[in-house]
């Protein structure tokens, strides 16, 4: 991945209203091309915003990769692991500080975890150089002095972290090893500095499920110990796009609540069981909301997944000479027939719905939702009629049901 800065920018961004414009007058005697006209628009266009997004980032590109490798290592993702590693390596980043993230995070992920990731790491270090791409060694830490007192600068740290001192009495040994060796001995290696460390255990704790009140605690301490509370509030941000929807919501909720925001709790799914898919963009005309479509095989017979947003509803339709078959897999939603009361939709509920029934189907408001879908006993001349939204005023009723 190539990331481009300043004047590079502006010129890509200028280049890339320039091929806009080139489409736009190869396509317009072509009505048959349409769709691909609005395709490679939309593509131009995105990959032009989301430079301009990057360069009002204050994350830099460095501490990005470094939330994507830390929560990535967090979850046991070394498939999303080594893209990050790359990226980063790609971006500017050091082994030093990737090999030195990926040895601090065995104090909050356990050894396994950390042992596996420095594994990928020299995979990566090893392809990369069969590949000729350059990898920037970087510095190792300095050596401490030799009367280094670890216990005592751990305490310093923790006090600084915490904001206040922190004596874990309930079980003396564990607050030895907190202070003396993670904030003494690990935090004291300076190819990481403190932020940056911060940077990497909010975003390996988002992560880990249930392990929410620790969350909390470093985003707030991440602030003591030099992240700016506009990094903080794009952890999630990063996390979203590079790593998973659970942990972005997850770390979401914690900076929120870190800093008296409003939020609300929304029920995630794993979309490395199910994909997710590419937006429904062929049918968002018919949706409230966004959903997404992964054809399993469709090609050959088999389902589609779809996967809806919290709140998102497809309208009012009809199978005409079909049956639809829905088989919830992951989450939380609703089905619904006209005049019928509503059927909750969680995993393992399957619907078959008759044809020539009028119904709509979607994510409950505060849960993503994934169905399969299929159509069976299809007669010659099956079609589908699109009708009205199922508007706000009923489907919140149905949500207080």
């Amino acid at each position: 991945m190539v990331h481009l800065y300043g004047a590079e920018s502006v010129i890509l961004v200028i280049f890339s209203v320039i091929i806009v414009h080139r489409i736009n007058k190869i396509m317009c005697n072509f009505a048959a091309m349409k769709t691909i006209k609005t395709f490679l628009v939309a593509a131009v266009l995105c990959c032009a915003g989301n430079l301009l997004a990057q360069e009002n980032m204050k994350l830099t590109v460095k501490e990005q990769a470094l939330v994507a490798i830390a929560a990535n290592e967090a979850k046991g993702d070394m498939v999303g692991l080594k893209k990050a590693l790359n990226e980063g390596f790609d971006g500017g980043l050091t082994v030093s500080e990737a090999k030195e993230a990926l040895s601090q995070l065995y104090a909050y992920t356990g050894f396994p975890r950390s042992l596996n990731a420095l594994g990928a790491l020299q995979q990566v270090l090893k392809d990369r150089e069969a590949q000729g791409l350059a990898t920037e060694a970087g510095h190792e830490a300095d050596a401490l002095p030799k009367d280094y007192d670890a216990l005592r600068q751990g305490t310093e740290v923790q006090t600084r972290l915490s904001g206040q001192p922190f004596n874990y009495t309930f079980a003396p040994q564990t607050d030895y090893y907190l202070k003396a060796h993670l904030f003494g001995d690990i935090f004291a290696r300076n190819n990481l500095t403190f932020a940056e460390r911060e940077i990497v255990t909010v975003s390996a704790i988002s992560a880990l499920p249930g392990c929410e009140p620790q969350l909390r605690a470093h985003v707030s301490g991440a602030r003591n110990m030099g992240v700016k509370d506009e990094q903080l509030h794009e952890i999630p941000m990063v996390l979203r796009q590079r790593v998973g929807e659970a942990e972005a919501v997850r770390c979401e909720q914690a900076v929120a609540a870190v800093f008296g925001e409003p939020s609300k709790a929304v029920n995630t799914i794993d979309f490395s069981v199910w994909p997710k898919g590419e937006p429904n963009t062929g049918y968002a005309q018919y949706f409230i909301g966004n959903s997404y479509l992964a054809p399993l095989d469709a090609q050959n017979g088999g389902p589609v997944n779809v996967t809806f947003e919290p709140g998102c509803r497809n309208n009012w339709h009809i199978h005409h000479k079909q049956v639809q078959v829905l088989i919830c897999v992951a989450g939380r939603g609703w089905y619904q027939e006209w005049g019928k009361e509503p059927v909750e939709l969680t995993p393992g509920k399957v619907v078959a719905i008759p044809a020539e029934a009028k119904h709509w189907h979607g994510a409950a408001r505060d849960s993503w939702m994934q169905h399969l879908t299929f159509n069976t006993r299809v007669e010659e001349g099956a079609s589908n009629e699109w009708l009205e939204p199922v508007g706000d005023e009923w489907y919140n009723q149905l949500e207080q049901k």
